[in-house]
C-alpha cells in the first residue's frame, strides 16, 4: 500500500440506517466500498456492502437494537478492510447543523453544541451524535468533520425562513430551516455538468423524492425556499411523516385522546404519511403494485403526488418562472408513474414529458415542446459529503 494514499470514510446516519461509503483522495475521487446498516431496532437488521473489485452485493443479517451496536458492528467490520488504516478524516451528514454554514471539525464543543440542539431533531440528531461518538472512541486519532444538510438553506431570505408565531421564538433558533442540502448541493453540480453553468443558473425547482421527500426553489444557484422547514417532519407527506400538518391537531390529540409529546412525535414521525393513508405500507413501490385493487394504496399515491404538485405550482410562484425541474430520489429516481402524476395537468407552468424518455427513466424526460426542461438526476449525499471533506481538508 502506498503510505501517501489517503482515504475519506463517509457516514449518512438515518432514524433507522447508517450508510457508509470509502473514497480514496484522487482526483476525482474513487469509491471503493459502500454499504448501509438497515432497520435499526428491529428484529433483523440488514448489513449490506458492495466493493469496487466486487460489484455484487453482500447481505447479512447483524444485531444492533440501536445506533451504537450498529456503530460499534460497522467499526468492527471496517478494521478488517486494507485501506481503513489509511483513513484521514471521517465526514458525517449532520441533518441539523441551525447557524452553521460550512464543514466543521467536530470537537467536544461542536458536539455540545449538537447535544443542546437535539430537541430540534429528535428523530435524527440523537442518534449522529451517538455514531460520532463510538468512532471517537474507537479512533480518537481520525478527523471526524461534520457537514451540515442545513446550511445549503442559510441564503433563503429571512421571509422564507419566518414561522408566524411570535418574533422571540425566531430569536431562540424556532424557524425554518430546510433539509436534503447535501443531496440538492450534488443535484446543482449535476445539473451544471449535465445541462451547463447557465441551465444551473436559472429558475429551478429540486425534488428529492424518497422516504424522506422535499423540494427546494433555487435561483442564482442559491436556495430562495424549501418545502421542509423547521423539521424534517415538515412539507411534503412521506414514507411515515405527516409533512404539513394543522397545529391544531396536536392540541385536539392532546385534549381529547391524552397524547403525550412522545406519543405525537412517533405519530407524526412513524405512523403517518403513505403509512398511515394506505394502513399496509410505506413504500411507493408496494403502493404502486396495489394501486389498482386497493383504494387506500391509490388515496396515500393521489395525495403524494398532488402535494407535490401543489408545492411546483407555488415554487413557481415564488420563482417568477420555471426553467428547469429535477426529479431524483428513490421515488423521483426510479418511479415514472409517480413523475407522470405529479406533472399532469402543469402544461400551464410549460412543463410537458416525453413519456417514452419518463418510462425509460432517461436523464431528460420533458419532450421537445416543453418550455421547462425536466431532468432524473441521480442524487449521491456520501459523495457530496467526500468533496466537502477533501475541501475542507486541502
Amino acid at each position: 500500500m502506498n503510505p501517501e494514499t489517503s482515504y475519506i470514510l463517509t457516514i449518512n446516519g438515518g432514524s433507522s440506517s447508517i450508510k457508509f461509503s470509502l473514497y480514496k483522495v484522487k482526483e476525482p475521487l474513487e469509491r471503493l466500498l459502500y454499504g448501509a446498516i438497515e432497520n435499526i431496532g428491529d428484529k433483523k437488521v440488514k448489513f449490506n456492502f458492495t466493493t469496487a473489485h466486487n460489484p455484487q452485493k453482500i447481505r447479512y443479517d447483524i444485531e444492533a437494537k440501536n445506533h451504537q451496536q450498529a456503530a460499534n458492528h460497522l467499526v468492527d467490520w471496517l478494521e478488517k478492510q486494507q485501506d481503513f488504516t489509511s483513513v484521514s478524516a471521517i465526514g458525517h451528514r449532520i441533518v441539523h447543523g441551525m447557524q452553521h454554514t460550512e464543514p466543521e471539525l467536530i470537537t467536544d464543543q461542536l458536539l455540545n453544541k449538537l447535544k443542546k440542539i437535539s430537541d430540534f431533531d429528535p428523530e435524527h440528531l440523537p442518534e449522529e451524535i451517538r455514531l460520532i461518538e463510538v468512532f471517537k472512541k474507537r479512533h480518537p486519532g481520525i478527523k471526524q468533520i461534520a457537514c451540515f444538510d442545513t446550511s445549503f438553506h442559510n441564503s433563503m431570505p429571512v421571509v422564507a425562513k419566518l414561522l408566524s408565531i411570535p418574533r422571540r421564538y425566531y430569536e431562540m433558533g424556532i424557524r425554518r430551516y430546510g433539509f436534503h442540502g447535501l443531496s440538492y448541493a450534488y443535484l446543482l453540480e449535476e445539473l451544471d455538468r449535465i445541462a451547463g453553468m447557465e441551465a444551473a443558473k436559472g429558475k429551478i425547482i429540486l425534488a428529492h423524492l424518497g422516504s424522506g421527500a422535499s423540494l427546494a426553489a433555487i435561483k442564482n444557484r442559491k436556495s430562495i425556499d424549501t418545502s421542509m422547514g423547521f423539521t424534517p417532519t415538515s412539507g411534503l407527506p412521506m414514507g411515515t411523516r405527516t409533512g404539513d400538518l394543522d397545529p391544531g391537531v396536536a392540541w385536539y390529540l392532546m385534549h381529547n385522546e391524552n397524547f403525550t409529546p412522545k406519543k405525537f412525535s412517533d405519530l407524526i414521525n412513524h405512523e403517518s404519511g403513505l403509512l398511515g393513508i394506505s394502513e399496509s405500507s410505506s413504500d411507493m413501490r408496494e403502493l404502486m403494485d396495489y394501486e389498482e385493487t386497493d383504494s387506500r394504496a391509490t388515496a396515500a399515491i393521489e395525495l403524494f403526488c398532488y402535494q407535490t404538485k401543489k408545492w411546483i405550482g407555488s415554487f413557481a410562484a415564488a420563482l417568477e418562472g420555471l426553467d428547469t425541474l429535477v426529479f431524483s430520489g428513490g421515488i423521483g429516481e426510479h418511479s415514472p408513474e409517480v413523475r407522470s402524476k405529479i406533472c399532469d395537468g402543469l402544461e400551464f407552468l410549460g412543463i410537458e414529458l416525453d413519456e417514452i424518455n419518463n418510462m425509460n427513466n432517461e436523464i431528460v424526460i420533458s419532450s421537445n415542446k416543453s418550455k421547462v426542461k425536466v431532468y432524473v438526476i441521480i442524487t449521491n449525499e456520501e459523495l457530496m459529503i467526500a468533496k466537502l471533506v477533501d475541501d475542507f481538508l486541502k
